[in-house]
């Protein structure tokens, strides 16, 4: 080989360029024999030109793959790394474009994750189905496919948006190969040129080549992001396990400290302390019926009390706005409720709180059931066997002074018997009293003397309680316990326990009748009435509180206003009648009834009213008692 040649191959000379020594020398004249050995010399050294060439261009290649497989190694960004490949696809293959589609397995298609040269918006956002196009078909058989001419190419289904959108981004020869791992298609890496041209197999290896790394980086990626992921839910499942662990002994370090409240002693506003003290913000504990027994978080409106309705449902604390709500019931009745305003709280300290106080109330209450059984007995046995030893000494015990005046209440109801029961015992308790709860009535003796305030106090509260109405009837009662009597018995209307029950019971019965249920009143209340049903027969006080003003009004003036006002009902209230049946004038008899209204007030006149006046009238009359 000429030296001229060598030279060109040094310089990695043009083809064209190869025929230079064979022109000057037919210039120089040179004989035929030296033009064939240059001719065969130019013909070697283009060989030489070939490998030499293809060996670059293998060089260039390996070296691009090198550089994927480092990109691999060092992965960080998976969008880099496609990237990279796809760029590194189309200088090798010299194409105008390159792109990567992957599927979408929700879809069924394929979609574009990655180009390099593209200026269509619409071919970047294509999605291709499978079988659909160059690109679906690679994906559909997993195998190659190049055309060098995509519109006159009949071997794949050509689809309108994607033949709008391969026209618009000006291709025409386009290559594909399929990414994959293992047996499964993932997706197609292409090149393609906007100018006819073959693709030939070394390109195709050296894109197949390409795709095979851009497969591996897809699935380490996958992989390192399970990786990743995994680590993240342990590292999650760690501080959440920590996090638990630590509340569950927060909570059990303040289960103890009100545990040992309890049992030193404490109530339910210290449980409401301690909690206070380790969650912070504000407390209130309230019984079944929504009252206080502890704290206070401000104005509540009807949802509160839904949202405990539904905590003890789920047996967990409810949050409703900026409250916590933890409620406890027992068999099926709601026993107590805590309510906590607070941002961030722990819901189960609330819990454990509401548990305590829930079971210090259900001591408190078995206590109290425990002691109202005794004070029931007691009650009971007055009743029934007054005469019994022992009394006054059992009622000593139980801070009952039977030697005070007392009344007997008696109170039917239509109300849950269990809670009448309870409430009559905590009243008697507080109020050193005793009760006894029986079907359809509770029956008290409390200390007093006013029977007729006692019994419209106890109706009251009784009825607030149990949400429907509780009708009291009351008597005075002479206990075996107290002092001697003075004559003429306890005073007013006072018999022994079982009289002043039967008394009582009457007039509860009373009210009812006379349509006052949810009332309370004892005989002397009752007018006439206290008069059928009080075994007393308090007639003196009968007149005395009906007709006594009229009464000391004649004895102070030596006035008839009685006499007047008999005469005016019998003759059926005619002033002019009456003024004939006692001789006087009509102007007289007039200006006496001005001066009876005054004295016995507006409404005297009225049925019912005077009913009661004309039988005081009768029973003054007749006897019955003096006058004052």
């Amino acid at each position: 080989m000429s030296k001229e040649f060598l030279e060109l191959l040094a310089r990695e000379a043009s083809a064209v360029e190869f025929e230079g020594p064979i022109i000057e020398a037919r210039a120089r004249g040179a004989d035929p024999a030296t033009i064939e050995e240059l001719e065969q010399a130019k013909v070697e050294a283009l060989k030489v030109r070939d490998l030499l060439k293809r060996r670059a261009r293998r060089e260039a290649e390996l070296s691009a793959l090198y550089d994927t497989a480092g990109d691999l190694a060092a992965l960080r960004d998976l969008d880099a790394v496609l990237e990279a490949i796809v760029h590194r696809a189309r200088q090798l293959l010299a194409t105008d474009v390159a792109y990567m589609t992957l599927h979408d397995p929700e879809q069924g298609d394929t979609y574009m994750r990655v180009t390099d040269g593209s200026i269509s918006a619409k071919f970047r956002a294509l999605r291709l189905a499978m079988g659909a196009g160059l690109g679906g078909l690679v994906a559909q058989t997993a195998t190659p496919y190049s055309t060098a001419d995509y519109f006159a190419d009949a071997r794949f289904r050509h689809k309108h948006h994607i033949d709008e959108a391969v026209k618009e981004e000006g291709l025409v020869a386009i290559l594909g190969v399929p990414l994959r791992l293992g047996q499964r298609v993932i997706g197609v890496l292409m090149a393609a040129n906007r100018s006819a041209r073959p693709f030939h197999q070394e390109e195709v290896s050296l894109l197949a080549s390409l795709a095979a790394h851009a497969a591996v980086a897809i699935d380490n990626a996958r992989l390192l992001q399970e990786t990743r992921n995994a680590l993240e839910e342990l590292s999650q499942a760690h501080r959440t396990a920590r996090a638990h662990g630590e509340a569950v002994e927060r909570a059990a370090l303040a289960h103890d400290r009100m545990t040992s409240l309890v049992l030193r002693g404490g109530g339910i506003e210290d449980v409401a302390a301690v909690v206070t003290d380790v969650l912070g913000g504000s407390l209130a504990v309230l019984d079944d019926l929504g009252r206080s027994l502890a704290g206070d978080v401000g104005e509540l409106d009807a949802g509160v009390f839904e949202s405990a309705q539904a905590s003890r449902a789920l047996g967990r604390t409810v949050r409703r706005g900026d409250l916590l709500i933890a409620s406890v019931d027992v068999g099926g009745e709601p026993l107590c409720t805590l309510i906590l305003r607070s941002d961030d709280a722990d819901e189960r300290i609330l819990e454990r709180a509401a548990l305590v106080c829930a079971l210090l109330l259900l001591f408190r209450r078995s206590v109290a059931e425990a002691e109202g059984r005794v004070r029931g007995e007691l009650l009971d046995d007055l009743i029934s066997r007054p005469g019994s030893p022992g009394l006054a000494d059992r009622a000593r015990r139980l801070g009952v002074d039977l030697s005070a005046p007392h009344v007997v209440v008696v109170v039917r109801h239509e109300g849950q018997r269990e809670r009448a029961a309870f409430w009559a015992s905590s009243q008697a308790t507080l109020r050193h009293g005793l009760a006894a709860g029986r079907a359809g009535e509770v029956v008290l003796l409390l200390p007093g003397d006013n029977a007729g305030g006692i019994a419209q106090r106890v109706a009251a509260e009784l009825s607030a309680s149990l949400q429907v109405p509780a009708t009291a009837g009351a008597s005075k009662v002479c206990l075996p316990g107290a002092a001697a009597r003075p004559p003429g018995g306890g005073g007013p209307g006072a018999g022994d326990v079982a009289t002043s029950y039967q008394e009582a019971r009457r007039c509860a019965e009373a009210l009812i009748a006379l349509g006052r249920a949810g009332d309370g009143a004892s005989a002397a209340e009752l007018g006439f009435v206290g008069l059928l049903v009080g075994d007393g027969r308090d007639v003196h006080g009968f007149v005395g509180r009906v007709l006594g003003a009229v009464i000391d009004y004649d004895a102070r003036r030596g006035t008839a206003l009685a006499d007047t006002l008999a005469a005016y009902f019998g003759s059926g209230g005619s002033p002019s009648r009456t003024a004939e049946a006692m001789h006087i004038h009509v102007n007289t008899v007039t200006q006496r009834l001005d001066r009876i209204g005054k004295l016995l007030g507006d409404g005297w006149l009225e049925p019912e009213r005077a009913l009661e006046i004309q039988l005081a009238l009768r029973l003054h009359r007749l006897g019955h008692t003096s006058t004052p």
